[in-house]
């Protein structure tokens, strides 16, 4: 069966955006199923539930959790995976002689479930994971250019992890609320009432939807969503 897996933050900032539901029925008209792994589990339900600031988020989570809509998944093959590619990655880049740390377990064990699974694809917001899949040369350059300094490549190392995502393919939550947009998911936000109000009701919508998620940590340039925003509109006359 089809599948996408989730990281954690196109989920944080669906939440924090009031768009979780979404998630049904995105889910509903992909025909297949979302998974998330143990350890995202634990970064958007187990610890912020012991928190005060977050506990409120986590239950949202929870519910879509709980309902199966978003299932947990987890193996000893995700693990091992997991494992790998966090080190293949972090001994992938040196600067002034030390390996630098570029991703988190979590991240490399939501690229180990979709190779695992053969996902149709990674749904992440994290601009140097996507980058290390889809652009990885591309992220030697923006290391540079962030360190202020040379950096040395173990090419071993990069081009096995190279080797394991290079089927991989990653879309972002700007992509998910864009689709959620097109098929109609968002248009109980624009009544006849509100577009008296606001004649350019439609555009405001997704604009706001697209800057809601890029304030929550999606990295999309200010450029994209002009590129959405201007086809959209375009499609929509």
């Amino acid at each position: 069966m089809k599948s996408l897996v989730f990281d954690t933050g196109p989920i944080i900032s669906m939440t924090m955006n009031n768009l979780l539901w979404l998630l049904e029925p995105l889910k509903s008209k992909f025909n297949g199923e979302f998974y998330i792994t143990e350890s995202v589990r634990r970064e958007l339900v187990d610890r912020p539930l012991q928190t005060k600031k977050f506990k409120f988020e986590a239950l949202q989570v929870l519910k879509y959790v709980s309902k199966d809509v978003l299932k947990v998944i987890s193996s000893n093959d995700i693990e091992k995976k997991a494992q790998q590619l966090l080190h293949l990655a972090n001994n992938s880049f040196k600067a002034k002689g030390h390996y630098i740390k570029v991703v988190q377990y979590a991240e490399m064990e939501s690229l180990a479930a979709g190779i695992t699974l053969n996902s149709s694809a990674i749904v992440t917001d994290e601009r140097t994971t996507r980058h290390l899949v889809e652009k990885p040369d591309h992220g030697i350059d923006r290391l540079q250019k962030k360190l202020h300094t040379n950096i040395d490549i173990n090419n071993d190392n990069f081009n096995q992890f190279k080797k394991e995502v290079q089927e991989l393919k990653v879309i972002r939550s700007v992509e998910l609320v864009t689709i959620a947009y097109e098929i109609g998911l968002l248009d109980l936000y624009t009544t006849e009432k509100e577009k008296e109000i606001l004649p350019d009701l439609r555009k405001t919508l997704l604009e706001s939807v697209l800057w809601g998620v890029k304030l929550q940590g999606c990295a999309v340039s200010t450029e994209e969503i002009d590129d959405i925003i201007k086809l959209e509109t375009q499609l929509s006359n």
